[in-house]
């Protein structure tokens, strides 16, 4: 007989080709999600992976069998969430991928008033500037940046005309002025950071419908867009950062914004979750939530 936790096992260690980072996940030692994955290749009469001290894969009837054991795990929580009473219909463990500085800074205040709404759910906040694959991590949703250009996965729109701005400290502007033109942004050091494995540092910045590809110098970047939002606030340059990560410090003094005759791209954020069938309750009132908010925020975006 099928149990259901070596079959939760089995999925996830497919996603993560390693039965370690499985038990690290689940709270076991490798050994017990070993056992388990042996358990499941008995019952089933086959072999689900095959193993080697360097590596872990499928065996062709693993991969013919994963999508079976996929939609049996998401058909059993489906059908949990139909007789849960509607006081309890969010609870649980939602695991969720967000930006560093979008995370920290504007999202977690919505995720702690939506735990204490919801005592009965448990949250998972990973925080992380690389690209969460959300079929293969351990993440039921995920917060990103950018247009929905795969159509494989579910998109929730949550700020459509977010865009960037140009931005830098008080302190920063009074000692080395603020640049009015492009020629002068030029002579300022910028604060760039990595997207993706390259160094973001030609602004596009567009007036009157044109669009200028500054190519700005650095002295600084980092890949931890949470540091290039302190590092201008501490006055160490200038920035061009989402409206989203920095209104709090513009509409607090921290930050200002300059070239505001200038419109930076846009960068829309969406919730991004795997499957129209993991759309639950819990994650629509989520999406709900999140909107409320960057919706407030969007109306203090500058025209």
């Amino acid at each position: 007989m099928l149990r259901l936790e070596d079959l939760t096992l089995f999925v996830r260690a497919a996603a993560l080709n390693s039965f370690s980072d499985t038990a690290r996940e689940a709270g076991l030692q490798p050994a017990q999600v070993s056992t388990a994955i042996k358990r499941l290749e008995q019952t089933l009469n086959i072999r689900l992976f095959a193993r080697s001290t360097r590596s872990l894969r499928l065996t062709p009837e693993g991969e013919t069998w994963l999508p079976y054991a996929v939609n049996a795990l998401q058909t059993l929580e489906a059908g949990f969430e139909q007789i849960q009473p509607v006081t309890d219909a969010v609870r649980g463990v939602l695991q969720i991928a967000v930006p560093s500085d979008l995370g920290r800074n504007m999202l977690l205040g919505v995720f702690q008033a939506f735990r204490r709404e919801h005592p009965a759910l448990h949250l998972k906040i990973l925080f992380s500037d690389q690209i969460t694959d959300v079929f293969k991590d351990p993440v039921d949703v995920a917060f990103r940046y950018g247009n929905n250009d795969d159509a494989s996965y579910v998109a929730l729109p949550l700020a459509p005309h977010n865009r960037r701005v140009v931005v830098a400290s008080p302190s920063y502007l009074e000692r080395f002025g603020e640049p009015e033109t492009i020629s002068e942004l030029l002579q300022h050091n910028a604060l760039t950071y990595v997207i993706r494995g390259r160094v973001f540092d030609k602004w596009p910045l567009e007036m009157n419908g044109d669009v200028h590809h500054v190519a700005v110098k650095s002295a600084m970047m980092s890949d931890d867009a949470e540091v290039i939002r302190r590092l201008a606030i501490a006055g160490e340059g200038i920035a061009f950062k989402s409206w989203l990560d920095v209104s709090g410090d513009v509409n607090e003094g921290r930050l200002k914004i300059i070239l505001p005759q200038y419109q930076g791209d846009h960068v829309p954020l969406n919730m991004i979750c795997p499957h129209r069938k993991q759309l639950s309750t819990t994650v629509r009132l989520l999406h709900q939530a999140v909107k409320q908010r960057c919706d407030a925020l969007q109306n203090l975006l500058p025209v």
